[in-house]
């Protein structure tokens, strides 16, 4: 009808009347932000009320149809919050879906799940670095939406040993004892054993700070030597420790070239599964798509070992 009055209008030689858009600017640019950042699928969803029970982190669906194993579900509380999860164990028509943002809030018998068909995928970017996120790959800078370039899987896929090249050149860090007696090749993974009250913070503050590329020797000549970023995931941390990254990195120019995952130590414990997943697959981006030279720092590897026996546990209970 609209465009049938606006032809009226142009053939009687009067100007059309075109809707007024609402809202604003302001509103139309976050919108617009919104849809190129989120991923559509055009499977058919199907929508259940069929809670029959939540245990810890797990909620427990019955009488669903052909579940299937890391799919995403949508959560949605009687008083309209929305939370998101993921099939854990299928046995039949009983789907055991843990859920990332915590259960605490939800009722059995008037909480609706609605299942996707799709796993869990995480926008990627190259604008992700300077950005500081939290551990479900949200910003938390105060800055725009990250405007997708692709929608990757987090669980990534497996590399063919026989297709990586052999590790000869290294990542320097500044520090003497990791340089001198157990250096890092590209390629390769160390792990740094702590304890309480030791300065593991610092170190891997310090070496975020300085780390850098090194060359095979001298008479190599590598124009991507400068194209090098960091990905630091921390998991577990209190907002002391949070600050304290985030400022040491404001502080010292490094902040430009780290993409930043903070999970604090009051968020969903089981969020702390999938930090270090999404902490990987931007990481494997900026290294395959954009051709960087990427190093992964993450701490705390104790608060994702005590994420996956909490699930474990409450698995245990269930069956």
């Amino acid at each position: 009808k609209m465009a049938l009055r606006a032809m009226r209008g142009i053939v009687n030689g009067a100007a059309p009347e075109l809707p007024v858009p609402t809202g604003g600017p302001a509103v139309g640019a976050r919108e617009q932000a919104l849809a190129v950042s989120r991923n559509y699928l055009s499977q058919p969803r199907l929508t259940y009320k069929t809670v029959s029970g939540v245990n810890g982190p797990l909620v427990i669906l019955d009488h669903v149809k052909f579940p299937r194993y890391a799919e995403i579900v949508h959560l949605t509380l009687p008083d309209g919050t929305k939370r998101s999860g993921q099939v854990l164990e299928v046995s039949g028509s009983k789907a055991v879906v843990q859920v990332f943002e915590g259960t605490s809030g939800i009722d059995a018998k008037k909480t609706s799940c609605e299942f996707t068909g799709d796993i869990l995928r995480t926008p990627v970017s190259e604008d992700m670095l300077g950005r500081v996120f939290n551990g479900s790959g949200k910003p938390i800078d105060r800055g725009p939406v990250v405007l997708a370039e692709d929608f990757l899987d987090i669980m990534g896929q497996p590399i063919n040993p026989q297709c990586r090249i052999y590790p000869e050149e290294m990542i320097q860090t500044g520090i003497s004892a990791i340089d001198g007696m157990n250096s890092i090749a590209r390629g390769q993974k160390i792990p740094i054993f702590s304890a309480a009250g030791l300065p593991h913070n610092e170190i891997a503050a310090q070496i975020c700070r300085q780390a850098g590329l090194v060359k095979k020797s001298k008479d190599v000549v590598d124009y991507s030597e400068e194209n090098f970023a960091i990905v630091f995931a921390a998991m577990g941390v209190n907002m002391e420790t949070a600050r304290f990254f985030k400022s040491d990195f404001e502080e010292n120019g490094s902040m430009d070239n780290v993409c930043l995952f903070l999970n604090l130590a009051n968020d969903p414990t089981i969020e702390r599964i999938i930090t270090p997943r999404l902490a990987l697959t931007t990481a494997e981006f900026l290294a395959y798509q954009c051709e960087k030279h990427v190093l992964v720092i993450l701490t705390d590897m104790s608060s994702y070992a005590e994420a996956l026996r909490e699930v474990s546990c409450s698995c245990f209970s269930l069956s």
